[in-house]
């Protein structure tokens, strides 16, 4: 059996124990599927990032739930590079990461705060039922209706797809009580990884918070994830495909969330046209090695 050092960072703040937990495995080289997936479980955060070596770009990365593989994640990208800067392994610059869903660029600041490129935004308007929608969420379903003129129900997509559902007020949000089987049936109905649901009635308004998000992911083994990159990447886009501002689009905006979790974080959003990006801060909060067996195909017991 061989040992793996393997990190806990907490991504999008600067305080341990807030923000969205990720765990990272800096040298993934040699580690099976199966390997990785025990680790993902074993460590039972959202996401783990796997970084391993690449013949495309300045590193690779594998995601893993603890359920299953992940084609992108925000927060567990932030984290990794956040601990590769931290330890000296990369200085301030761009870089390239080679993910399932191809190459992204990613900028390290002198401060250590880590910036991803995603991928050109996919956005639609679904034909949603606004009472199905409220009865899988806890939520009064016109709280949906007061918004959806303006700002309908839609897929949308920087690399994992989210339903984004806008609602009118935070009382609203915070009062979420999901039903999860219909939640992730609602995801899936929409072609989506999960639903995204936001308010422009923020917690930190005073601090120049532009919105509120709660991401549920379900059918990724996430009832609901504290702070989500892809998602608010996503929502971004979003926002700027159905002209959600009356004055000039914002260059930065700063979406809370994590908060009804007692994990609040801030993700950094910016939009330039099909351009976005995420960003934040990251702090290691945990680390160690995880000694990993090796596995036979006999062990593997599928339902």
């Amino acid at each position: 059996m061989e040992s793996y050092r393997t990190l806990l960072v907490d991504a999008f703040t600067t305080e341990p124990l807030t923000g969205n937990a990720a765990g990272v495995v800096p040298d993934a080289d040699g580690l099976s599927e199966e390997q990785m997936q025990a680790i993902a479980r074993e460590l039972s955060v959202s996401e783990t990032a796997f970084l391993m070596s690449s013949t495309e770009a300045d590193r690779k990365v594998r995601y893993f739930s603890p359920t299953q593989e992940v084609d992108l994640c925000g927060h567990a990208t932030i984290a990794a590079h956040g601990a590769l800067f931290d330890d000296g392994a990369i200085d301030a610059g761009t870089y390239t990461l080679e993910t399932p869903v191809g190459v992204l660029d990613i900028e390290v600041t002198e401060t250590g705060a880590v910036w991803m490129t995603q991928n050109a935004p996919q956005i639609f308007e679904v034909d949603l039922d606004y009472d199905a929608a409220g009865a899988a969420l806890g939520i009064d379903p016109d709280a949906f209706r007061d918004v959806g003129a303006d700002l309908p129900p839609a897929y949308a997509s920087t690399g994992l797809p989210f339903l984004m559902l806008p609602v009118n007020f935070l009382e609203h949000l915070s009062g979420v009580d999901p039903d999860i089987p219909a939640v992730e049936e609602l995801a899936e109905k929409h072609d989506c990884a999960g639903v995204y649901v936001f308010t422009f009635d923020a917690v930190g308004r005073s601090q120049d918070s532009t919105l509120h998000g709660r991401a549920f992911v379900p059918g990724l083994g996430i009832d609901e994830d504290p702070v989500t990159g892809t998602a608010s990447g996503a929502c971004g886009a979003y926002l700027d495909h159905f002209a959600a501002f009356d004055d000039e689009f914002p260059e930065r905006m700063t979406f809370e969330q994590g908060h009804f979790m007692d994990r609040p974080g801030y993700v950094g959003v910016r939009v330039d046209g099909r351009t976005v990006q995420v960003g934040g801060d990251a702090v290691v909060s945990l680390d160690g090695s995880l000694t990993v067996p090796e596995f036979e195909e006999d062990e593997i017991i599928e339902a």
